[in-house]
């Protein structure tokens, strides 16, 4: 652990954050001072941070265990948050673990217990039975999202921990969906709670419907995305069979994208959220496992290529564009013989005039082996492909540092002269692998 705690205004100075917004300041002043607490607000209204700063002041920095534990629904989301609090600079040793990666690499950072420990359910019920951490000084009890880790099946693996926490003194349950009904086994009593899910998202919203005279859509698909033009947004489907046909699709008329599935293996969802927030892709065709809870760059338009089955997918998927203060549309295409659900109502888009065929971004991502762990800063990267690489200052896009590696956002025509300059090269005493990605 650091020797220096840094406060809330040290932290939000960090993170170039002026001002917490209404449901923030809120939030903090009733954590601080309530034990059980639900915070109701819109996906991408800063409910992250809005947990986190109390928290952290609540934490005894002379204490070797675990003091917070966070239990989310998806691997991304415990990676995002685990980001998050390493940008707040905290001074707190902070870990995140989670299915798809070695458990012996969970054990060796766990050996050094961390003040706040995020994980999925599963994978936290796992390190409990092998008692790889101290339960005794867990005090707080996060469960983020929560709804959707009951969606997803982790009831019992949830209530498997909540049991073996003896010592626990605050319970915090997010979510972005009103009608949430929390078990017994969750153990909140009189909560108090913090509602800001009716507030002026949806009026920036624009929702629009397009008539598909084929049932399979593709044709529509592609007019929405002329329509449209080069700009960031997702394509949401219901079945990952649905996702492959819409990527061949678009691979055959040439227009750059990702995927992000659960069937996808866990470095390839990770990849493919790293190409989309660096601009490599400026879309991803996706199941609604990435409507909420991901790390991702306000979008301008998400588009409901299959209809969505409930209500709470629908605002799900729109959560992800038109957040804040922002504008956003939403695109639902509809074949002409399919009943829309009661609870989309909206006008249709009857002039859907072409602007241009999304292209291949300019840019590429480059993988280099080495990260935090080898005390390798964004810092030292620029400086290799500044000054070995030979790149300008308007050629080197974003760099997302990890502990063992690095990706980095260069010019798709520099990849080839890139690599060949600085493969295999010495950084910081380290011998560092580059490639595309």
């Amino acid at each position: 652990m650091a020797n220096t705690i840094k406060d809330q205004s040290e932290i939000l100075k960090k993170m170039g954050i002026a001002k917490l917004n209404p449901m923030q300041e809120e939030a903090c002043n009733i954590i601080s001072s309530t034990s059980n607490v639900v915070l109701l607000s819109p996906t991408g209204t800063g409910k992250t941070l809005a947990f986190l700063l109390p928290i952290i002041e609540m934490l005894d920095m002379n204490s070797p265990e675990v003091q917070a534990l966070i239990l989310v629904p998806s691997r991304e989301l415990a990676i995002q948050i685990e980001q998050v609090i390493r940008e707040m600079g905290t001074g707190y040793k902070t870990n995140a673990v989670y299915g798809g990666r070695p458990f012996s690499k969970d054990k060796i950072e766990l050996k050094h217990e961390p003040a706040i420990l995020i994980g999925t359910p599963g994978r936290v019920s796992d390190h409990l039975r092998r008692e790889t951490f101290s339960v005794e000084g867990i005090k707080t009890l996060v469960l983020d999202e929560f709804d959707k880790s009951l969606e997803v099946g982790f009831e019992e693996q949830m209530t498997e921990i909540i049991q073996a926490l003896p010592n626990i003194e605050k319970r915090i349950l997010t979510s972005a969906t009103q009608q949430i009904v929390i078990p017994r086994f969750v153990g909140l009593e009189d909560p108090a709670h913090i509602n800001y899910l009716n507030g002026k998202k949806e009026s920036q919203l624009q929702i629009k419907t397009i008539n598909s005279n084929s049932k399979d859509k593709l044709e529509s698909l592609k007019e929405v995305l002329d329509h449209i033009g080069n700009k960031p947004g997702i394509v949401f489907c219901n079945f990952r069979d649905s996702i492959q046909r819409v990527s061949d699709f678009l691979h055959q008329n040439q227009i750059s994208h990702g995927c992000f599935h659960g069937g996808m293996e866990q470095q390839d969802r990770e990849r493919s959220l790293i190409k989309f927030r660096n601009g490599t892709h400026n879309i991803i065709v996706a199941t609604d496992l990435a409507a909420r809870g991901l790390d991702i760059p306000e979008l301008n338009f998400i588009i409901h290529y299959q209809l969505p089955l409930k209500e709470e997918e629908f605002t799900h998927r729109n959560g992800r564009t038109a957040r804040m203060n922002a504008s956003g549309n939403a695109y639902v295409i509809k074949w002409v013989k399919e009943d829309l659900p009661s609870f989309i109502k909206m006008d249709e888009l009857k002039d859907l005039k072409s602007r241009e065929t999304p292209k291949n971004t300019l840019w590429e991502t480059i993988f280099v082996s080495g990260g935090r762990k080898d005390k390798i800063s964004k810092g030292d990267i620029a400086g290799l492909f500044f000054k070995q690489g030979k790149l300008e200052k308007d050629e080197l896009g974003a760099i997302e540092l990890k502990q063992d590696c690095c990706f980095v956002s260069v010019p798709a025509k520099k990849v080839q002269s890139l690599i060949a300059s600085l493969n295999n090269t010495k950084l910081k005493n380290k011998k560092v692998r580059v490639r595309l990605i």
